[in-house]
């Protein structure tokens, strides 16, 4: 199985073990990731509120490159994945932005008509690979790992979800067919502060503190999540929100399961990690 990568901005520097991570899981699965040439950035979700025909350009340029892959697209960022999916959908239903659109990119003959679907990460091993084919593939065994699966607020909450809105439970099962387990996590879409951190930090760190707060309730070994800001929110800003609690390890989904897929820690970014995070000695053997 083949797609379009489009990394986004975030992979490229704060988020960059969530690419090798993704690269690494991809490679071990069989799955083939080609990144689109000359991609640029999404726009960002504040953008489309402030010229939404700017922002509409910038995504559908994207779409447009590829669309000559032939490919459906892998993003991700919980951003990226939101306004690529948003464009997508506008672009069918705004005749007026599609025109406007469309005169935009003809100068760079491209175009773009809605024939590459925008994917997450998550849901492509959900559906095209499967839990069942992915726990086949495990070398290493997560028994004893307690998992907080966080999704965050935007990666269920699109026109057509994946998963249920309220209450997700495709990390869940994943991770627990790898002999994890998915501790009972009722912040698992709670927004994690997003830009408030940095324009009403007080309301931010609230916000990340409650979620770091039900993760160290349920003793949970780690909180893995989908989205590059979720993430720097949640591992950054915890001796500012929780001053002289124990540190919680955030990690992306893929580095976990790069872990059981028998990944190296260096493979995927966990050196990179601003609170540490390894295996209970007994199970960072591999099982080959």
């Amino acid at each position: 199985m083949e797609y379009a990568y489009y990394p986004g901005c975030s992979l490229q520097a704060t988020a960059r073990s969530y690419d090798e991570s993704l690269r690494k899981v991809f490679s071990l699965l069989d799955l083939r990731l080609h990144e689109i040439p000359d991609w640029n950035c999404c726009g960002a979700t504040m953008y489309m509120s402030v010229d939404q025909v700017l922002a509409s350009c910038l995504s559908a340029r994207t779409l447009a490159l590829a669309e000559r892959l032939g490919l459906d697209i892998v993003a991700p960022c919980s951003s990226c994945f939101t306004i690529l999916n948003k464009t997508r959908t506008l672009l069918e239903v705004n005749e007026e932005l599609a025109r406007c659109v469309a005169e935009a990119l003809e100068p760079s003959d491209l175009r773009t008509t809605g024939a590459s679907r925008v994917r997450h990460p998550l849901e492509v091993l959900i559906n095209d690979v499967g839990i069942e084919a992915i726990a086949a593939r495990r070398r290493r065994d997560l028994a004893g790992t307690r998992v907080a699966p966080y999704y965050g607020c935007q990666i269920v909450r699109q026109e057509e979800p994946f998963d249920d809105r309220q209450h997700p439970t495709t990390m869940d099962r994943l991770f627990e067919a790898l002999g994890a387990s998915s501790v009972p996590f009722p912040m698992k879409v709670r927004c994690c502060g997003g830009m408030l951190m940095t324009t009403a930090p007080e309301v931010g760190e609230r916000l990340a503190g409650e979620i770091l707060a039900a993760a160290r309730a349920e003793a949970s070994a780690c909180i893995v999540t989908t989205c590059p800001l979720c993430q720097i929110n949640l591992e950054a800003y915890q001796k500012r929100v929780a001053p002289g609690a124990p540190p919680v390890p955030v990690l992306f989904f893929t580095q976990l399961l790069g872990l059981a897929l028998g990944a190296e820690p260096s493979e995927l970014g966990l050196h990179r990690q601003i609170v540490p995070f390894a295996l209970a000695e007994e199970h960072a053997t591999l099982h080959l």
